[in-house]
């Protein structure tokens, strides 16, 4: 899980560019695809024979974002309760198992996204055109109809192939306005009904879902200057990824009835963490009762209180060690869960931007057909794990270091400058080095104190000591 995430919404100056250009360099990565990979993009994909286009289905994303991996229509079941029915993009449709287009993703293995571009997973043509779920537009995917009761949870599952054609492109801020003034229709309307109900599910279980906010760049339209701010989540965002969630959990279930499959799996935290974790909340005068779980206290905190937003980046820390987990012919785990999700996950719905999700997907449609997986999926499985941590920490990597860029960039010519903080992190072995978080531009920067232990939690005035975006990371000091 990334620490934060940052988007561009423009143009940045030159040095973030250059900077940027360097870094896609230093870390050899590939922007263009050769003729061979361009070749099979443009064949015709294999198209399935149900047709499911009557359903009028509608995707929610970012408002420039075109490699649409999903599309929902929800509905009200006859006797009570709901009807989810997701579409997935259909990737292994378009690619051949052995190819040049396999090949190039399994190098690849996700997209990429540094914050003047994306350097995408497969070619554009499939990723932003014919296998997004782009509106109007008719294409192959894998139909997921999931039964839910009066409560949200599960019934039934349903996987297969089908041809799909989405009828709107919709994102977060005007789905949230629309459900929020009442003039959403019922199947955009029950977005809000199933996401509050399986978020109530998901703290019945244990799971934790942190309401951290992002980082964004924004354009100054007056003069064309560049500045960063804090972008909080809404709750359409959180329920968006209810669904996203309640699929990714019933592909782990089926996969494990099957006995093959492939599960994102995070073992819990070590009692040490915890430990910490609770000496932080002292620390921020977090009132945490022993006999209330981690789960519950994090859903009661306000990320804009300093204190709270301070504990909910220290929470990051026991998200870490996710990986892949890989089984088959009924031999299962020893780790099957997720200690997140608090329940057996696999990634199965995002196959534009992420390899895995494909080799899901077509264990997923195995297990319902009752069939034997393709064997170009089990020939990969072994393999899967390593592939996707090396790919996933590469995208760490640049994510973090792309953090680092834009806000020297943007810090460059005012070294020397005060700013009002809060710190938000402090080393335990040298407390007097630690994170500082600015209330105006949207930075995280490491803090180094001088001989007194920094004070977490508290709002602090600090002074900008160096920022080169081609050079050194963002650095203060108390002042």
């Amino acid at each position: 899980m990334p620490r934060r995430r940052i988007r561009v919404t423009g143009a940045a100056e030159a040095p973030l560019r250059a900077a940027l250009r360097a870094l896609r360099t230093e870390l050899d990565v590939s922007e263009g695809f050769s003729p061979e990979v361009l070749e099979e993009a443009a064949r015709a994909p294999r198209l399935p024979s149900h047709d499911a286009t009557d359903i009028p289905l509608f995707t929610i994303d970012p408002p420039t974002s075109t490699d649409l991996d999903q599309a929902m229509h929800l509905a009200r079941r006859d006797g009570g309760g709901y009807r989810v029915r997701y579409a997935i993009a259909d990737v292994a449709a378009f690619v051949a198992p052995g190819g040049a287009l396999d090949a190039e993703a399994h190098r690849r293995v996700t997209t990429l996204y540094f914050p003047d571009e994306k350097v995408p997973l497969h070619p554009p043509r499939l990723s932003e055109g014919a296998a997004s779920l782009l509106p109007d537009q008719t294409c192959p995917a894998v139909l997921w109809t999931i039964d839910l009761d009066a409560d949200g949870r599960t019934e039934t599952t349903d996987v297969r192939r089908a041809l799909v054609r989405s009828r709107a492109k919709l994102d977060y801020a005007h789905v949230q306005r629309r459900i929020d003034d009442g003039t959403a229709e019922e199947p955009l309307a029950l977005l809000k009904d199933i996401g509050l109900l399986r978020e109530a599910l998901e703290v019945e279980r244990g799971g934790i879902s942190l309401n951290v906010p992002e980082q964004e760049i924004v354009e100054n339209e007056k003069d064309g200057t560049y500045e960063l701010a804090y972008r909080a989540p809404l709750p359409a965002d959180g329920w968006n990824a209810q669904i996203s969630l309640l699929t990714g959990m019933a592909a782990a279930d089926l996969m494990l009835a099957h006995g093959t499959g492939v599960l994102r799996t995070l073992p819990a935290a070590p009692d040490g963490a915890v430990g910490r974790l609770r000496r932080t909340a002292t620390a921020l005068r977090i009132d945490w009762p022993h006999h209330v779980p981690y789960a519950r206290l994090i859903r009661t905190l306000d990320p804009h209180q300093p204190h709270h937003a301070a504990f909910l980046q220290e929470c990051t820390t026991l998200l870490r060690g996710a990986g892949y987990t890989v089984f088959r012919d009924g031999v299962l785990p020893e780790i099957t869960s997720h200690a997140a999700v608090a329940a057996p996950y696999a990634h199965c719905t995002a196959p534009l931007r992420r390899l895995v999700d494909r080799y899901a997907a077509e264990i997923c449609l195995a297990a319902v057909a009752e069939q034997p997986p393709p064997d170009w999926v089990l020939a990969a499985l072994a393999e899967l794990p390593k592939e996707m941590a090396d790919g996933t920490r590469r995208a760490g990597t640049i994510e973090r270091e792309c953090v680092d860029i834009v806000e020297a960039a943007l810090l460059k010519d005012r070294v020397g400058e005060l700013f009002d903080g809060c710190v938000v992190d402090v080393q335990e072995r040298e407390p007097t080095v630690g994170t500082v978080q600015l209330e105006s531009p949207a930075v995280f920067a490491r803090l180094v104190g001088g001989p007194t232990p920094l004070p977490l939690g508290e709002r602090l005035r600090v002074r900008l000591t160096q920022a080169d975006p081609g050079a050194a990371k963002v650095r203060f000091a108390p002042a």
